[in-house]
């Protein structure tokens, strides 16, 4: 009791000491970055450490600061390990906290911009703000600087790495492509997929900084920056302002290769090349969907990120807008806005050395990236003849490419009525030839060897429209870009006779979508399936084969590496555990739904009108309603959802055994810096 008397004496007369205003109020630091369980315990040393960095990278401090009504900060100061730090000029900003400034006026954030530390312990690190009556406030966190020790020893060294990311695929996604693809013989696969013949596996913790369930942009970043991000974000914490560029920062994987090591980075990817994943290795945003701020970094920013390929679709981000309008039916497709763009502010600029950036919806960035040295290709025929010393454009759509199925359907009989003549972009590749060609041209330019991403994004996709059949080919496609790189660090196929052992390859993905499962086969033929009423007992009770009643489901594939039909009998059947309302029929359908991100997306460019999911009058599902029977979503709304589960990652090539067990995705950061060195 003699203490707790002691503690109260103190209090009061400390409060008595600050005047009776300090009694009733006092300012408030209520965000500290990086995130650290140091500051949300509220000084209790408690695990997880939350963020992790290796020696020298790069990351920002930043507080938000709350004063008294009526009050001001005057000053914010930074101490590390309770020593007083001064940053270096130019690199600290006090700006209002303006997504909060409504509730508490004259809120600040401050921050401390590119700050880095050698150090591999666990640090502290301390924001005191002084408010203009005097009174002050202080707030610490902690950091942890991973020690990943240099990986050349005995020859070991990893010069380049690449990173295949199926979007949205989980353990269900992988395994009906190879029921599809290659078949089963009295339950043994007859021959697996080449993901599957990596030797080292691992499973991957997916949550995001502020979720169980991540979306894409954290599920890719939390890779390549070793921190956890929230939902919507890449490259970045959460901060308390709403410009889209200004978060506090945290350096990619290509960032710090390119800046310490010299190596290229290679972006790879079957979406709109300014969606979450690709964008989440190179870009810095709050906004996923600031699409021309986000695609004006990549060529703004190639000097700090190494990028030297490019390619996927999103033209629309690319062409000008004259007149800056959201409405671009006759601007040729380009979707450029103001509101899109960015302005990186003084800060960031000096801390980071980055381009400060313009509003400027009229750019033409692939001219622009043509007066950098690029060479362009618009479309498969010019991507194949592209020369392999330059860096490497290519944009083959107006935003998300052609999923697999269309494209090969268009290959194998061109028609003005296909789903990609349609679209307008009959010259597409396919993702194996993308990557490819990718690595010829990071293999002529990368003396120090690079860091390649390749994403099959349709997966993803696809699974959210519940599209199974579009799903499997597109995961089937991802599988055969696979091959091309374990056909490089082999020597073997396209790269007979030049191996490059020195390179390490990851299979995984960012997510789970939809809860996909393969729930059995069809128990009849597809014509018997053809003539089923769109009934529950007609339809699935007496469709639905599990157990005993589920054989091996048999697809023929053609030459180029995909089912002659995917409507054959006795089929593979796809269900769904996140998935919103539906009709289900089992067969495959002629036309993809509507792609929202398209430009041009209430008719195709030659005049015949998209599908879309949903009866915009009911929000009732229109999609096979007339053939099939209805399947009460789990979730609300129009498409399924990612879910939270474990996902696969396989490993292949030099330093592969470093992945294994049942890891964080960040985790992954700090293994491939132990296999590649600091």
């Amino acid at each position: 009791m003699k203490h707790r008397h002691t503690l109260v004496a103190a209090t009061v007369a400390s409060i008595l000491a600050a005047g009776l205003d300090s009694a009733v109020a006092a300012p408030v630091i209520s965000r500290l970055t990086p995130p650290s369980q140091l500051f949300a315990t509220n000084g209790a040393q408690s695990a997880p450490q939350i963020a992790r960095f290796v020696p020298g990278q790069r990351f920002d401090l930043q507080a938000t600061v709350r004063p008294d009504a009526g009050r001001t900060i005057t000053s914010v100061v930074w101490s590390i390990d309770g020593k007083p730090y001064t940053p270096a000029a130019n690199t600290t900003s006090l700006v209002p906290a303006t997504a909060i400034t409504a509730t508490v006026p004259n809120a600040v954030v401050a921050s401390v911009r590119g700050y880095s530390n050698l150090k591999p312990i666990v640090h502290t690190f301390t924001a005191k703000a002084t408010q203009d009556d005097g009174q002050t406030v202080s707030a610490t966190g902690n950091f942890e600087i991973v020690l990943s020790p240099l990986a050349g020893i005995n020859g070991s060294t990893v010069k380049n790495v690449i990173i295949l990311l199926g979007d949205g695929m989980g353990a269900s996604q992988r395994t009906a492509a190879r029921i599809m693809l290659n078949g089963y013989s009295q339950g043994k696969v007859n021959t697996k997929l080449a993901m599957d013949t990596f030797p080292h596996t691992a499973m991957i913790m997916t949550a995001s900084l502020n979720s169980i369930v991540t979306d894409s942009a954290p599920g890719m970043q939390n890779y390549v920056t070793g921190n956890k991000a929230a939902n919507n974000q890449e490259g970045v914490w959460p901060d308390d302002t709403t410009a889209k560029f200004d978060n506090p920062r945290v350096e990619f994987l290509s960032e710090y290769m390119a800046r310490k090591q010299g190596k290229k980075l290679g972006i790879v990817t079957t979406a709109d090349v300014f969606d979450a994943t690709p964008a989440s290795n190179a870009i810095h945003t709050q906004d996923r969907g600031a699409g021309t701020g986000i695609v004006d970094q990549y060529l703004d920013d190639a000097s700090h990120t190494g990028l030297t390929v490019l390619l996927g679709g999103g033209r629309k981000w690319f062409l000008p807008n004259a007149s800056n309008t959201t409405s671009p039916q006759d601007l040729s497709g380009s979707q450029r806005t103001s509101a899109t763009d960015y302005t990186m502010p003084a800060d960031i600029i000096a801390g980071w050395g980055v381009a400060p950036g313009a509003i400027d919806p009229s750019r033409n960035l692939i001219n622009d990236f043509k007066t950098a040295g690029w060479n362009y290709a618009p479309d498969k025929t010019t991507l194949m003849s592209s020369a392999n010393n330059a860096p490497l454009l290519g944009l083959f759509s107006f935003s998300n490419m052609n999923v697999a199925l269309d494209k090969i359907a268009d290959r194998r009989a061109p028609s003005s009525s296909s789903v990609v003549a349609q679209y307008g972009f009959t010259d597409q590749p396919m993702l194996d030839e993308m990557t490819k060609k990718a690595l010829d041209v990071l293999d002529t330019n990368s003396t120090n060897g690079f860091l390649l991403m390749v994403e099959g994004a349709s997966i993803d996709k696809q699974a959210h429209n519940m599209d199974s059949e579009r799903m499997m080919l597109d995961t089937i496609e991802f599988d055969h870009a696979i091959q091309k790189a374990k056909d490089f660090v082999d020597g073997t196929g396209d790269f007979a006779g030049n191996p490059h052992p020195d390179t390490l390859v990851l299979v995984t993905a960012d997510h789970e979508c939809a809860g996909a499962v393969i729930i059995g086969a069809s128990t009849v033929t597809d014509v018997a399936l053809q003539a089923k009423t769109n009934t529950v007992a007609d339809m699935r009770d007496s469709v639905v084969g599990n157990y005993d009643l589920a054989s091996f489901p048999k697809y023929t594939i053609e030459a180029d590496g995909y089912p002659t039909t995917t409507n054959v009998d006795k089929r593979l059947l796809i269900g769904y555990g996140a998935n919103a309302d539906r009709y289900e029929d089992w067969r495959t359908n002629d036309q993809p739904i509507n792609d929202s991100q398209q430009p041009f997306n209430k008719t195709d460019l030659i005049g015949a009108p998209r599908l879309n999911t949903y009866d915009t009058a009911t929000t009732r599902p229109i999609r096979d309603a007339s053939t099939g029977y209805f399947i009460t979503g789990q979730v609300a709304g129009t498409s399924a959802v990612h879910t939270g589960g474990d996902i696969p990652l396989s490993a292949y090539g030099r330093r592969a055994e470093l992945f294994a067990g049942t890891i964080d995705n960040t985790d992954i950061f700090f293994s491939i810096f132990k296999a590649v060195g600091r």
